[in-house]
């Protein structure tokens, strides 16, 4: 019997910045796996390449002693000859109750952000037949470091304002580096005329996933 094979976090990003500056459509095939079909993409085709560069398939051990990670595709594409985040990225879900009890080192938020491995994929349209690896990150900073108290005063500002004020008043306007914006369809589901249930979630600004990359390289 093999013995199981253990890809840590350190190993899992080490293993993905080899494979900086290939095309992950090209590594695909290797693995199974098809970028299109019926000549659309298959949505989550990147990370599934992701997770078989970093190591982690079905016979692996994402981790040892309980400990967790992700991988994060997070899309670039061409802004004036200078690549940037496409859009936001979404951390976690916000639990009203937890937000009110937990500080951000103590937070899902945190928990989630600190274990995260973001990989910077070039994006040039729903259909595009090119998907370079461009960069591998992690948020591998002391508690103390300046960007993290920035992201704590988000968090810690958006959590007084749901204790003053409550769940409802929460807006993505607020925050430098997060903020706390709805998430899902919202309104009035048309099935039953009922309003659907408010649900938020934080997101990472697009000049917060900026930085990360910055920093990293």
């Amino acid at each position: 019997m093999r013995a199981m094979k253990i890809v840590t976090r350190i190993i899992a990003i080490k293993n993905l910045k080899k494979y900086i500056g290939q095309d992950l459509a090209l590594l695909a095939p290797q693995f199974g796996i098809n970028p299109f079909k019926n000549r659309k993409q298959n949505k989550g085709w990147k990370g599934l390449v992701l997770e078989r560069l970093a190591g982690l398939n079905t016979n692996v051990s994402k981790a040892p002693n309980g400990l967790t990670y992700e991988l994060k595709s997070v899309a670039f594409n061409y802004r004036d000859k200078k690549l940037v985040p496409k859009e936001t990225m979404a951390i976690t879900m916000i639990n009203p109750g937890e937000l009110e009890a937990h500080s951000f080192f103590e937070s899902h938020a945190w928990a989630k952000l600190k274990t995260l491995i973001f990989c910077a994929v070039e994006w040039s349209g729903s259909n595009a037949k090119k998907a370079k690896l461009l960069s591998v990150a992690s948020l591998d900073f002391a508690e103390d470091d300046q960007l993290i108290r920035e992201v704590r005063t988000d968090y810690e500002y958006i959590r007084q304002k749901l204790i003053t004020k409550g769940f409802e008043a929460l807006t993505g306007k607020d925050g430098k580096w997060i903020q706390a914006r709805t998430k899902g369809l919202g309104g009035i589901n048309p099935n039953t005329g009922k309003r659907r249930p408010i649900t938020r979630a934080f997101y990472a600004r697009k000049e917060f996933v900026t930085k990360i990359f910055e920093i990293a390289s």
